[in-house]
């Protein structure tokens, strides 16, 4: 099955074909299709209109992923708006201002939650979510992940996101967990329940 994976995001893209690599579908990158703007107010909504958008434009099952980090302390801020939180450009900017934002805060608990919506072009779609629990660090550590992943240490680890192999990371991850729900729906065949159709 020819599955077009919706970001723009390489780290994203690499991880979802390893993840899903035992299905044997061909899965590709945007190849320069636009995606829509992110006007949804949850993760579904957002990947949601992601994957729709991209299904019906190419006419082939599209993949898409919203995710994000929600702080405790910060009233589950970022969230939906985690990829321009604080309308900084870059990862590195946006960690160094919610390190700001959390100077003198001793509460540090935090999630990652992903949300992957896979959507045809007949109109149904499929919903999977996972979630990660940890903390953040006062500062970043590591080199090997993307986003918020350099602050983030998964509850029962001692090193970050950043500093875990993807494989690891995969295999713990908000979403990997999302990815391995895909999976399980899919080893045997497309999910025998019937889907609502994209509104």
């Amino acid at each position: 099955m020819r599955v077009v994976v919706a970001t723009g995001n390489a780290g994203k893209v690499r991880e979802i074909r390893e993840a899903l690599g035992g299905l044997g579908w061909q899965l590709e990158g945007l190849n320069g299709f636009p995606l829509p703007e992110e006007t949804g107010s949850t993760y579904e909504e957002n990947a949601a209109l992601k994957a729709c958008s991209v299904a019906m434009t190419t006419r082939a099952v599209a993949l898409a992923d919203d995710s994000g980090i929600e702080v405790q302390a910060l009233g589950g801020e970022p969230g939906v708006y985690s990829a321009r939180f604080g309308g900084r450009s870059s990862d590195l900017e946006r960690n160094l201002y919610l390190l700001e934002r959390l100077r003198n805060v001793t509460d540090r608990r935090a999630k990652f939650v992903s949300v992957i919506v896979l959507a045809y072009p007949d109109g149904r779609i499929e919903t999977y979510r996972g979630e990660l629990t940890g903390t953040l660090l006062e500062g970043p550590r590591g080199e090997q992940g993307f986003g918020y992943d350099p602050l983030f240490v998964p509850d029962g680890e001692t090193r970050t996101l950043a500093e875990m192999s993807v494989a690891e990371k995969r295999a713990i991850g908000h979403r990997g967990r999302a990815l391995e729900a895909l999976m399980a729906a899919h080893e045997h065949g497309a999910p025998s329940a019937p889907l609502p159709p994209m509104r």
